[in-house]
């Protein structure tokens, strides 16, 4: 692996670590993958112990950031369950051994605008009946991706009616693409291309959530599980 190919951002820290567009992932028969899924994938792109480390290091600068306050933590499913539960164990485990503590409650929304690996342009949202619940609130948004930005700036937009007290937004992944809204999360896990990855809960119709590493789904994984 070349050094720079994933290397920490020398930006903002909103940028996470930034993955370079040749970066070629790593071959596939040097992690543990479930075997149905093998002839499937292109590449591990992010192995779960990075995401776990990166996943860690983002805890602590929500702690930093808005430590001794009452959130609400609003997970978008499903892609964004697993960052989640381990975003909000990180920072339960931090504020066990702190003198700042923030207490949580988790919500969950569900988004969707893909399918199979296109976006369908526009968001629907489904669920979030009790989002009167967070007038004056402090708000936890957690992502699993963000592209172009229209479906968080819609979601962030439909929020506002509800008059939280703050909105942050924590997404593990941010995609370069080519629209760009110029929307930025809080806290960014890592910024990639513009590559359809799947696992770590993130799917490809349904497919692929239960594996640990972040990977890239190949043209015969596509075909396969195409709805």
């Amino acid at each position: 692996m070349a050094e720079d190919s994933i290397s920490p951002s020398p930006r903002a820290a909103g940028h996470g670590v930034v993955i370079s567009d040749d970066w070629p992932g790593y071959d596939l028969d040097v992690f543990t993958l479930p075997n149905h899924y093998c002839e499937d994938l292109k590449c591990v792109y992010i192995p779960h112990g990075v995401i776990m480390d990166r996943t860690e290091r983002i805890a602590k600068e929500i702690m930093k950031d808005i430590g001794d306050s009452h959130i609400t933590v609003l997970c978008v499913l499903k892609g964004g369950y697993k960052f989640c539960a381990d975003l909000v164990e990180h920072i339960k485990n931090l504020s066990r051994n702190s003198e700042r503590f923030i207490s949580m409650r988790v919500d969950f929304i569900r988004l969707r605008s893909y399918c199979n690996d296109k976006s369908m342009g526009e968001m629907q949202i489904i669920g979030g009946e009790d989002l009167s619940k967070l007038t004056g609130k402090n708000v936890l948004i957690v992502e699993d991706v963000i592209g172009t930005g229209r479906t968080m700036k819609a979601l962030l937009s439909h929020l506002e009616k509800y008059n939280p007290k703050m909105v942050k937004v924590a997404s593990l992944l941010v995609k370069r693409t080519s629209v760009n809204n110029r929307y930025r999360p809080d806290y960014t896990g890592f910024e990639i291309p513009n590559l359809f990855v799947v696992g770590y809960a993130l799917d490809y119709n349904e497919h692929f959530r239960d594996l640990h590493h972040l990977c890239i789904i190949n043209e015969k994984g596509k075909e396969k599980y195409k709805v």
